[in-house]
């Protein structure tokens, strides 16, 4: 790795067998001795087979690498999963034999493989089969949908719905109870927000619950009251805990496979081939391991586990990065404060028009500690969920008090979302080397929801620029279902802080095309300790990428979202084509 690589145009990057001035590297493996060497040796090609001839070549293509050796190439070649060779046309196409398989691009645009750093796949697949999927233009369109599941669903049983979202409906108002009894009084109701830290209910979830409208607030939560003190059905942050843990998980083995085939699919569509599931849990690392089983995993995974399951997962032996290039286990999520899509996060200043809300703060310093120490002290990775600039800086003082108590020498802190920031915030980040996973496709999308953060404040706001500039790492993260997971809206939203009718937000965090690619491939791979086995298209690294219709350096910033994705490769194999 310390021998100065070739540039582009003095031959292709072959992997080698051979090491200059040392022995010859085993044909098959070698031992790790830490988790870290383990998967560095992947990335490195050192559990590589000894192959010289490939099984594909793709020529005559226009490669974005993020390999800074060689930012561009015309032609790659792989050897099962892995890349063998980058370089130019006449120089791949040379290494091919009789067997090797050969595929024109046609002058096509092609990246590394899209990683989405924060997402919620195994469950949002769930959703999209068991759920009324509310991501609907009226609340009179949401009723009938509504209406037709309660058709279909035995009196008593819970009617669920997920991804409404308040600002995109023509009425523009949250639901109310009453919209949801004028669905059905004999099904409780349960309808979650597009960002899932809030829900709606009719009046027989309510009575189910046995909440009253002299109910106590829940510590990190809130029922909402009207003016005249009356429940309004809307429940924030740990207000749903009540309701969540009436609904029964009727969701089988088989239900989880099939939702996890259903999300990979969606996703690998759109370019991604890996993603960070940054809410599971035990039977959703079962659910990817049945679904690569079956040959239906399309997209590596990441995944986190909830702290609710740490102690079950700690007692096993299991920790961080057990697995492999497919599977592997993630770190574990804490959760410190609100959304930024429905207005909870916590601020230090309140939002615009409501003088007295700063957000909710959900998990308590004390609390957030004792958690995180566990983790630390097993080894494990923590990524906390925290928004606001208050959130933020009390999850800062958790991480640096764990490394002054437990020095750990790359824990690779993570901060989930790290929205609103300034710059001592951003000072302390990089002393920490922590990893922000800000939003990537919020501006763009949710540019509605803006107006109540403030013109001055959105430029401290999913602030890749002064992140970057900071020599900090951040990642591309849809959130998804929150935020749509498309990472070319993410670049667009990156690149232009435009939303979808045109208007600016935050323009001082603009970033260039080639910088928003690397922060949704290489920077994603960093985040899971994995910038050796992906992220870039260089010699002994999976071959995963996309072919893109279009060159996104010669598009205009507002119109990247429009870029066509023709196909996606995962480990040498096409999961998706156009």
């Amino acid at each position: 790795m310390g021998n100065k690589r070739k540039r582009a145009g003095t031959g292709p990057r072959p992997y080698k067998t051979e090491r200059r001035g040392g022995p010859p590297r085993p044909p098959f493996f070698t031992l790790a001795s830490t988790r870290r060497d383990f998967i560095g040796m992947l990335g490195a090609g050192l559990l590589l087979p000894a192959r010289t001839e490939p099984d594909l070549i793709l020529h005559n293509g226009n490669f974005i690498t993020m390999d800074a050796a060689q930012p561009r190439a015309q032609s790659v070649a792989i050897a099962g999963e892995r890349l063998l060779a980058v370089g130019s046309n006449d120089e791949v196409r040379a290494l091919g034999g009789a067997r090797t398989r050969r595929v024109d691009l046609g002058g096509k645009t092609a990246t590394p493989g899209f990683i989405d750093a924060h997402s919620h796949p195994a469950s949002a697949g769930l959703s999209h089969l068991r759920e009324v999927d509310c991501d609907l233009r009226s609340i009179s369109a949401i009723q009938q949908a509504l209406r037709e599941r309660a058709a279909k669903t035995p009196a008593g049983q819970w009617l669920l719905g997920f991804k409404y979202d308040d600002t995109k409906t023509a009425e523009n108002r949250k639901l109310t109870r009453q919209d949801l009894d004028a669905v059905s009084a004999t099904h409780p109701i349960f309808i979650t927000h597009r960002g899932g830290h809030t829900a709606y209910v009719n009046t027989r979830a309510l009575e189910t619950a046995g909440i009253k409208e002299d109910t106590p607030d829940p510590p990190g939560g809130q029922f909402d009251h009207d003016e005249r003190g009356r429940l309004t059905g809307g429940l924030r942050e740990q207000a749903t805990g009540p309701f969540r843990r009436l609904i029964p998980s009727a969701a089988t083995r088989e239900d989880r496979r099939a939702g996890v085939a259903l999300i990979s699919q969606m996703m690998s569509r759109t370019g991604i081939t890996s993603v960070h599931d940054t809410g599971g849990g035990p039977d959703d690392l079962r659910a990817y391991q049945d679904a690569l089983e079956t040959g239906d995993l399309r997209v590596r995974v990441y995944c986190f586990i909830r702290q609710a399951s740490l102690e079950r997962m700690i007692s096993a032996g299991v920790r961080t990065g057990l697995g492999n290039e497919w599977v592997r286990v993630g770190g574990v999520k804490l959760v410190c404060d609100g959304s930024i899509s429905e207005r909870t996060a916590r601020l230090s200043q309140p939002y615009i028009g409501r003088p007295n809300d700063y957000g909710i703060l959900v998990t308590e310093e004390g609390a957030l500690y004792a958690a995180a120490r566990q983790a630390h002290e097993a080894g494990w990775q923590i990524g906390t969920h925290a928004n606001g600039d208050v959130a933020i800086d009390q999850t800062l003082r958790v991480y640096e008090r764990l490394q002054r108590e437990m020095p750990r020498r790359d824990p690779r802190f993570r901060l989930e979302h790290c929205t609103v920031v300034n710059d001592a915030l951003i000072k302390r980040i990089k002393d920490l080397g922590a990893i922000p996973t800000p939003f990537s496709t919020y501006v763009y999308y949710h540019g509605e929801k803006m107006r109540e953060y403030g013109g001055d404040r959105l430029n401290s706001m999913f602030a890749l620029r002064s992140l970057l500039d900071a020599g900090i790492r951040p990642t591309q993260a849809s959130d998804y279902p929150p935020g749509p997971f498309e990472p070319m809206m993410a670049l667009q939203s990156e690149v232009s802080r435009t939303d979808i009718k045109g208007t600016v937000w935050g323009p001082r965090q603009r970033i260039s095309v080639e910088e928003a690619i690397r922060v949704g491939t290489l920077n994603g791979a960093y985040a899971s300790f994995e910038e050796r086995l992906k992220g870039s298209l260089e010699p002994g690294k999976l071959a995963d990428l996309v072919v893109l219709g279009r060159d996104p350096f010669q598009t205009p910033p507002n119109e990247l979202i429009k870029i066509p994705i023709e196909r996606t490769m995962a480990g040498g194999r096409w999961v998706f084509e156009s």
